[in-house]
């Protein structure tokens, strides 16, 4: 058996559930272990495809307390900026490569997403999104900017909560509509990635995304009802060190 049958759903499994109690996105801890077993525009597809699931499970979990007023102001320009961002991702990802790394070349699109994550990573390690909050006013081009990241490497969530905390959403509400803003930048991303003969990676690794996704779905569960009143910050603060360190070996060809 495949490692990744093993270790990929694992951590999918622990990082849904972890992702309703910690406020990370499942992509955050996902899209570093893909990353370890395929190449990186792969890894981003299928990172995709199964957040998108995901989250279409949790929409059924929450669908009664979305606010769709909201959805549409922010995430009709998210899907916009999602087009842009995996139009970004696969121009960069067609470009020869920069250098020879460790073991791997290292091409333009392994330098941005490397970089990404580390910026990714450093604010999850300081915390300071946590204390930040845009007015709503700011709620258009804000989906314009979280659904380009989404679109370009996954890496949305932490910018939509930033222009949705002051929306003056409930709780329930500002979970809800999250997850539904997130779905439309997932089904507009991931046709965009699958353009020509792409959609052979899904296709080919049916059995890791059934798998990983029946993983995931159990993490969602599982969290929904055990979701704690106090905030991991042990947890935050390892995926932060996890995101720098796949940075760094992205950034060297390592892997």
């Amino acid at each position: 058996m495949e490692a990744s049958l093993i270790i990929v759903p694992a951590v999918a499994c622990a990082a849904s559930l972890l992702t309703l109690i910690s406020g990370f996105g499942l992509g955050t801890l996902l899209l570093p272990v893909f990353a370890l077993f395929f190449p990186l525009e792969m890894a981003i597809l299928l990172t995709a495809a199964v957040h998108l699931l995901n989250n279409l499970f949790k929409l059924g979990l929450l669908a009664g307390a979305i606010h769709w007023p909201t959805v549409l102001r922010f995430g009709v320009p998210g899907m916009l900026g999602a087009y842009a961002g995996a139009a970004a991702m696969q121009a960069l990802g067609g470009r020869a490569a920069v250098f020879q790394g460790v073991l791997h070349p290292v091409d333009p699109l392994d330098l941005v997403i490397a970089a990404l994550m580390a910026v990714f990573g450093a604010l999850e390690l300081s915390r300071i999104l946590d204390r930040l909050s845009l007015p709503s006013a700011w709620m258009v081009p804000g989906g314009l900017v979280s659904g380009f990241f989404g679109g370009f490497s996954g890496h949305q969530g932490a910018l939509r909560s930033l222009f949705l905390l002051r929306s003056g959403l409930g709780k329930e509400a500002f979970i809800a509509s999250g997850v539904a803003i997130a779905c439309l930048v997932d089904l507009t991303r991931i046709p965009a990635y699958v353009a020509g003969d792409r959609h052979m990676a899904l296709t080919d690794r049916w059995p890791l995304l059934l798998a990983t996704t029946l993983a995931a779905f159990a993490g969602a569960w599982w969290g929904r009802l055990l979701i704690p009143k106090v905030t991991m910050r042990g947890v935050q603060a390892l995926v932060g060190a996890l995101m720098l360190a796949i940075a760094g070996m992205l950034a060297t060809g390592t892997i």
